[in-house]
Formats: C-alpha cells, sequence, structure tokens
C-alpha cells in the first residue's frame, strides 16, 4: 500500500455528490404526485458494420404497450401500462407494481433505414435490429495515377477480411 498525500478538494466533490444525491432523491416532482411517473429502462446497444442492435429490458409489458420510432438517426422507445380497473375491496399496506410510461431517446451515429428495421420482443427483452442507411456506410474511393484516362469509381467498402 502506498502513502498518498490528503487532497481536501477530492474529499469536497465526494461531498458535493453525496448532497446533489440526496436532493434528487429527496424531490418530489409534479408528476408523481399526479400518479404519472416516468422512469427509464436498461439497455445495450451494439454497433456492427451493417446495423445497431439494441437490446432493451421491458419485463411485464406487452408487445401493444411498447412503441418504437425512428426519425434519422434518432430512436424512440417508450411503454406504457394502463391502470387496471379499480379495486374497492381490502386496502394496499405496499402497491409496489408499476403504472405510467418509460421512454428512452437515442441519437445514433448514423441515419437509419427505419423501413428496414425488425424488432422481435421475448420473455420481457425487446431486440431491436436497425440497418445503417447506405449513404451512411463508409466507401472506398479508387484512386487511379495521371496517366489512366478512366474516370475513379467509387466502390462500397468491405470491412470483413
Amino acid at each position: 500500500m502506498s502513502i498518498q498525500r490528503w487532497d481536501p478538494f477530492r474529499e469536497m466533490m465526494s461531498l458535493r455528490d453525496a448532497v446533489n444525491r440526496l436532493l434528487e432523491e429527496s424531490f418530489v416532482s409534479p408528476s408523481l404526485l399526479m400518479g404519472t411517473r416516468e422512469s427509464s429502462f436498461p439497455v445495450d446497444i451494439e454497433e456492427t458494420d451493417d446495423n445497431f442492435v439494441l437490446r432493451a429490458s421491458l419485463p411485464g409489458y406487452k408487445p401493444e404497450e411498447i412503441n418504437v420510432s425512428i426519425t434519422g438517426d434518432t430512436l424512440t422507445i417508450s411503454a406504457e401500462h394502463k391502470e387496471e380497473g379499480e379495486r374497492r375491496e381490502g386496502s394496499y399496506l405496499v402497491r409496489e407494481r408499476r403504472l405510467g410510461k418509460v421512454t428512452r431517446t437515442f441519437t445514433l451515429p448514423t441515419r437509419i433505414s427505419g423501413d428496414q428495421a425488425s424488432a422481435k420482443y421475448e420473455n420481457g427483452e425487446l431486440v431491436l435490429t436497425l440497418p445503417k442507411a447506405e449513404e451512411s456506410k463508409p466507401r472506398r474511393i479508387q484512386i487511379t495515377t495521371g496517366a489512366q484516362t478512366s474516370q475513379p469509381s467509387i466502390e462500397p467498402q468491405s470491412t470483413t477480411q
């Protein structure tokens, strides 16, 4: 173990972070008071040569409750549980089942070909395959010497060896 010099500013930064977290967690937003809680869900986005593959965890949602929209390079996923019929018998001791809407919006590095996108929902996981638009894929430009008279050609670049 090495000896480290004490830096009071490092500890002040962690104290500031702790106070910020405390204030964020204790703040009651108007949407929570009105019963419309918006929150988030975890995702993984993987980029391949031709596609983006997004995996989102949305357990408990039905496929008809999930909405996916693509505009250019912006992807929005939202899901909303509708409240089930109100129960009059008994009273709740704990009520943690979700109601409300979850939304995530992503700006991808390139445009997406939305008409070729596909979505699969199984066991609470949404898997989106989003093909990159042809104009955003890398192209290889053929270089010619001054002695050649043919026009340079542009062809799709293959990134696999």
